[in-house]
Parts: C-alpha cells; sequence; structure tokens
C-alpha cells in the first residue's frame, strides 16, 4: 500500500513554533499553511483532516489494507438484505473533551450537520431517508435505495462525518470538541495549532493498523506548524527543528537522505495532481473549451517540472495505477496529446470569445505552481490570454468555493480505496460536475454492491471522465515528507497521524 524510504541532517534553524516550558514528548509539525477551518466537516482540504484527526473521530475508520472497520461504532452495522437499512451499534461510557459523553443524539446530530454541509455528506444526503436513535446506544440509517459507497464515505477523515456534542453544532463551528486522543489547547492563526493529550481518552482494545485499532495519546503535545514555504519546511527538518515536515520538494530527496537529523518519508504512489475546470459558471462551461484544455495540455512535461525525478512521478491517465482494483484503460485514448495547435482550433469550433483563462494555485504545494506554468505556456499557444493567480492554500479553498472567481484551480488528492471518495464525484466539490452523462455512469456504479460488476461499471466511470472533462488527471506522483530521527512508531499516511508516536528529542 505505502512505501516508505528511510535514510538518515544538519544544522539549526530559530523556532518557529511557540514557547513553552520544557517537557518530554513535544513535537513540532510542519504543515504547508494555515488550514482554512478547524471544523472538519467544513473542508476537504488536507491540512484540515491531518490536523484535525487527531481532536475528533468518525463512526468508522480503515485499517492498513483500507478496509472500513469500526472506531466508535463498537462493531460493522447490521445491514438489512435488501442494503437499506444499517443498524449501528455505539461504544458506550466514550467521552467527549468536555466531559460529557457521546450518545446516540449526538451521532444522530452530527450526521444530519454532516448531510447538510460536508461535501462528502451532501453525496450521501440524496440516498439518506432517515437518521434515528434506536437506543442510547444505537442509531439506524435508513436508505431510500441501495448504496456502495456509504461506509467508506462514514469512515473518511476528509469532509468527515465526525461526531461532536449535539450542543456545539453550530454554523460555523466555534467549539471544537471531539472524542480524540489530543484535545484542541490553543490556535494562533499563522502561528500553530497546540493540541494536548487528553487523558481520559478511550481507546478501542485491538491492536493498532493503519488508523483502526489502539489509537494511543503517547506525545503530551503536538503542535502543528504552518510554514507555507517548501524549502522553510526542508530547512526546518534538516536541522532538528522539526520533527515532521509534509510535502517537501522531490529534488532535495538526497539533502534529507544524507542528513543526520532526518529520514526522507516516500509513499509510493501517493496520488494524482489535477486541474479541476469550472463546469458551473463560466467559459468551461462549454464542453469544447474543456476539451481544447485537454488537448493542449502536455503531462509528461508538467510532471518533469513539478518533480523532476522520474522516480518521483508516472505520466499516465488512468484514474487509478495498475496496482489498484479499480485499474482500466478505458476512456484514455484522450489523455495526453499536446497537441496547442489542434486545440486552438478547437477553441475556433467552440465559440470561444478570448476570454482571460483564470487558474488558481498556491506555492504551498510548490508543484502545483511548477505545473501551473508549463501549463500556462501550452494553453497561451492554444490561444488563450492565461492568468495565473498565485494565493496561499487557505484563501485558494475560499476562493474556489465561488464560481464566480476562477476557470481552473490545481489541486491533488491521494487514491482512495473507494472512488466516491474522489472529490470530482461529488457534485457540490467545486467544479461542480453534475451532467446528465455523469450520472447515467455513476448512479450505477454507486448503487451496484457486487465488486466485480463495480469494476466493469467504473470503466464506464472513467470514460464519462474522459468525455465530459471536468478535470484533468496530469499523471501519478509519489509524495516526500521527511520524519526526525528521534521520531518512534511513525508510520506513514497520506494523512500522517501522530497517535501511537513517541519521540527523543527532549523538547
Amino acid at each position: 500500500m505505502m512505501k516508505r524510504m528511510l535514510l538518515a541532517a544538519t544544522c539549526m534553524i530559530l523556532p518557529l513554533a511557540p514557547a513553552a516550558a520544557l517537557a518530554d514528548g513535544i513535537i513540532d509539525v510542519a504543515t504547508i499553511g494555515e488550514p482554512p477551518t478547524l471544523d472538519p466537516m467544513a473542508s476537504t482540504a488536507d491540512v484540515v483532516g491531518m490536523t484535525t484527526q487527531h481532536i475528533f473521530e468518525t463512526l468508522f475508520t480503515y485499517d492498513d489494507q483500507w478496509n472500513v472497520v469500526p472506531l466508535l461504532a463498537a462493531t460493522a452495522p447490521e445491514i438489512s438484505e435488501d442494503g437499506t437499512v444499517y443498524d449501528i451499534t455505539l461504544r458506550e461510557n466514550v467521552p467527549f473533551h468536555d466531559g460529557t459523553t457521546m450518545d446516540s443524539s449526538d451521532v444522530v446530530a452530527a450526521i444530519e450537520r454532516w448531510m447538510d454541509i460536508a461535501s462528502r455528506g451532501k453525496q450521501a444526503a440524496p440516498y439518506i431517508q432517515e437518521v434515528t436513535a434506536t437506543g442510547d446506544n444505537s442509531v439506524r440509517i435508513v436508505l431510500s435505495e441501495p448504496y456502495a459507497p456509504l461506509m467508506s464515505l462514514l469512515a473518511f477523515n476528509n469532509s468527515a462525518a465526525v461526531i461532536m456534542p449535539k450542543e456545539n453544532l453550530a454554523e460555523p463551528l466555534t467549539k471544537f470538541i471531539g472524542t480524540g486522543p489530543y484535545m484542541l489547547k490553543e490556535h494562533r492563526p499563522d502561528q500553530y495549532i497546540q493540541l494536548v493529550r487528553f487523558d481520559d481518552y478511550a481507546a478501542r482494545s485491538e491492536p493498532a493498523n493503519g488508523f483502526s485499532g489502539k489509537r494511543e495519546a503517547v506525545l503530551d503535545e503536538i503542535r502543528f506548524v504552518p510554514v507555507s514555504d517548501p524549502n522553510t519546511r526542508l530547512e526546518g527538518i534538516v536541522s532538528g527543528q522539526f520533527d515532521f515536515a509534509e510535502s517537501l520538494p522531490t529534488e532535495n530527496f538526497s539533502r534529507i537522505e544524507d542528513s543526520e537529523q532526518a529520514v526522507p518519508v516516500v509513499l509510493d504512489p501517493y496520488g494524482a495532481p489535477v486541474f479541476v475546470m469550472n463546469t458551473k459558471e463560466g467559459m468551461m462551461t462549454n464542453k469544447g473549451i474543456r476539451h481544447a484544455v485537454q488537448e493542449a495540455l502536455n503531462p509528461e512535461d508538467m510532471l518533469l517540472a513539478a518533480f523532476g525525478d522520474p522516480r518521483f512521478f508516472a505520466v499516465n491517465g488512468a484514474l487509478y495505477p495498475d496496482s489498484y482494483v479499480w485499474h482500466t484503460e478505458d476512456g484514455i485514448e484522450r489523455y495526453g496529446d499536446a497537441d496547442p495547435m489542434a486545440a486552438k482550433e478547437m477553441l475556433e469550433e467552440a465559440g470561444y470569445d478570448g476570454s482571460p483563462l483564470r487558474i488558481l494555485t498556491s506555492r504551498q504545494y510548490e508543484f502545483h505552481y511548477k505545473m501551473a506554468q508549463v501549463a500556462a505556456e501550452y494553453l497561451k499557444m492554444a490561444g488563450f490570454p492565461v492568468e495565473l493567480e498565485v494565493y496561499d492554500w487557505a484563501t485558494l479553498t475560499q476562493r474556489r468555493a465561488d464560481p464566480a472567481l476562477w476557470d481552473i484551480f490545481i489541486t491533488h488528492g491521494p487514491f482512495p480505496a473507494e472512488p466516491a471518495l474522489n472529490g470530482w464525484m461529488s457534485d457540490d466539490y467545486p467544479g461542480w460536475w453534475a451532467s446528465e452523462a455523469k450520472h447515467a455512469v455513476t448512479d450505477p456504479f454507486l448503487a451496484e454492491a457486487d465488486p466485480e460488476k463495480r469494476k466493469e461499471l467504473f470503466a464506464e466511470v472513467q470514460k464519462a471522465f474522459y468525455e465530459d472533462a471536468p478535470v484533468f488527471k496530469v499523471g501519478d506522483f509519489n509524495s516526500l515528507s521527511a520524519e526526525a530521527v528521534t521520531l518512534e512508531d511513525f508510520q506513514p499516511s497520506p494523512w500522517p497521524y501522530f497517535w501511537n508516536v513517541s519521540t527523543e528529542n527532549g523538547k
């Protein structure tokens, strides 16, 4: 599933993290920037999920093979023969950080809020007829028709169905109280998010396995420090300032490898960078123009600019690599033509009026910015006047929510075990792909329970993805992060977590 490269970095930088009394078991984690929110329902940003998964928990989660397993639920649900009724028994005596105890009324209220405000919840909402408490520690979810991704959506920590006290479910969220092994002590925007051990945490008894099993708050404190410049994150990890640094420039792999303070952490494969097109408003509502973008872009040149070393990327149009059960070659003949002159003709045929093409990107993920620069040159050759708008990631996620402000934005994500967890599968994800062509193929896929039939149906989804062209998949990539040599028992993941982790750094 994930491959970790460990080897062995140097120097000293003045700490960016908050001053604190010296104590054992404190780590500093350098993230790509300030999260746009600490409400895990309200955002699909990875930096939100990575941070808040320590505070909040879901009914289910994933083991190290991406199987859905119970977390706050006591066991797997009982599902009716027709696949429309899910009876879920909850764990008893699970405390929230405020001292109250989780019960079924909290779960019902949280799931209803998730369906109302979370993009993942909005995916499930059309299929959910009702959510009710059937006892103090049991709930029932009734569907209008079978919906295969439900359990995966309930387990996902991104736009997550986290459980909170029902009294706190304001919009926007103002109290960040969950059941997790760590609780929020202080948040100073653009400086740090300080989490401390929750001494009354109710851990599961099963052995730790991926995100599942026993979670133990070994560390006294975790400080997430927003560091928007990737080179500053790099210098911090190789100098010993940080205990973990995410999303590092791949050209610096050997620098980390040769250091004395840190070791590389590589996830192979990690996921895919994508160019998301605005199908709701503006020029990209015209499929002919989307096809012209698809025709013009050169994925190999973009990947080379972004990652440099071929060890860190693959030019691949399939939505999943061949190591995944979802891999199919259907539809990918539309990928990678890299012919801006042909794209120019297509623009004329589509009636393009010469309006500027607005691309949102961020340098906090430096590979996004590098791909944007290459893409801009190919799109200019095709006849687009390109406006490259560079923002910090939090601002970008805010702007992409307004369809009047952009035409393309650049993002990335891991390859999720369930295809419905890809952002573009949601009609409400920015880009707002919600065409009849989409639903003609996704509706049967989402309703089918048989795994073999679902593989066949996903091939039709991929065909529609390329024909409708709501998103341009650039290729596959491996991510590079780094951990301090003093960090112990860290397990690499697309969303790094720090329960069950200890440190020898003596901060």
